[in-house]
């Protein structure tokens, strides 16, 4: 399993980069092992204003479906669309097939998220 050692990392999986006040999210190599072959991707409109914690979107595979949780706040700037049409990118590559884009309301809220050695720690304690 790879956990990408810049990125921030939830409890439900979701993995986030900070770049210049913005955001880029998705699901962990453990999510995406969890859930198995993903089918399809349900993502926000653009624009949208999304609180920490809150769903943003869904993944369904052939085992399960699961909700997708904002790991911080902020106004979606963009949708990766390709998750559209090959839901099956978070399988292949999960730290390149971003689901959202955000603007970032309040940058303080990432030191409530786990870093790559923390979450290794969760992983393993699960």
């Amino acid at each position: 399993m790879i956990i990408e050692k810049e990125l921030y990392y939830t409890n439900d999986h979701e993995w986030l980069k900070v770049e210049e006040g913005e955001a880029t999210i998705g699901l962990s190599d453990h999510a995406q092992e969890s859930l198995g072959d993903v089918v399809y991707v349900e993502l926000p409109e653009v624009g949208e204003e999304i609180e920490m914690g809150e769903e943003f979107g869904a993944v369904e595979s052939v085992k399960a479906a699961a909700d997708v949780f904002m790991p911080v706040s902020g106004e979606i700037l963009e949708i990766n669309e390709e998750l559209l049409d090959n839901p099956q990118l978070i399988n292949e590559t999960p730290y390149e097939a971003w689901m959202v884009r955000i603007k970032l309301s309040d940058a303080a809220q990432i030191d409530e998220l786990m870093t790559a050695t923390a979450y290794e720690n969760y992983l393993e304690e699960a």
